[in-house]
C-alpha cells in the first residue's frame, strides 16, 4: 500500500522551480529599483530647471542682477534639496564642486544673435552630480516688451 504525499523527487524539482522564480523576481526587482531611481532624478532635475528658468525669465531686480545683462557660464551648486550650496562663474572646465552637492546648474543669458537688442537666450543645465551624463536641458527667447 502507498503512502500518501510527495517523494523527495518530486519535492526537490518543486523546489527548484520555485528558486528560480524567486531568482528571477529578485533581479526584477533590482532593475526596477534602479529605473525607479533614475526617474526620480530626472524629475527632480527637470523641477530645478524649470524653477531656475522662471527665476531668470522673471523681472530683474537691482542693478546688480546678473539678468540685467548677458551673461555667461554661471555654475550653481544645489544640494539633495534643491538649496543653493554656491555660485561660481566659470570660463573653461568648473572646479571642484563643494561638499554635498547632488545637482549642478549650469546657465547663461546672451543676446539672440539675430536681434541683439531686442531679445536674449537664456539656458539652463541641470545635471545630477556626479553623474553629470544624465542632464536635462531648457531653452528661452526673451524678448523686450513694445512700448
Amino acid at each position: 500500500m502507498k503512502a500518501a504525499g510527495f517523494s523527495l523527487i518530486e519535492v526537490l524539482v518543486a523546489t527548484a522551480v520555485v528558486a528560480v522564480g524567486v531568482a528571477s523576481l529578485a533581479q526584477l526587482i533590482v532593475v526596477s529599483a534602479h529605473a525607479n531611481r533614475i526617474a526620480m532624478t530626472t524629475s527632480i532635475s527637470l523641477l530645478l530647471a524649470e524653477q531656475k528658468m522662471e527665476e531668470l525669465l522673471g523681472d530683474p531686480g537691482d542693478p546688480g542682477d546678473p539678468r540685467t545683462e548677458s551673461t555667461q557660464d554661471h555654475v550653481d551648486y544645489l544640494g539633495p534639496s534643491g538649496g543653493s550650496l554656491g555660485r561660481t562663474t566659470i570660463s573653461g572646465p568648473s572646479g571642484t564642486p563643494p561638499l554635498g552637492t547632488a545637482y549642478v546648474c549650469r546657465w547663461s543669458i546672451a543676446p539672440l544673435p539675430d536681434s541683439p537688442g531686442t531679445a536674449i537666450v537664456i539656458q539652463v543645465s541641470i545635471a545630477p552630480w556626479p553623474d553629470i551624463s544624465g542632464q536635462t536641458r531648457l531653452v528661452s527667447v526673451k524678448t523686450r516688451k513694445g512700448s
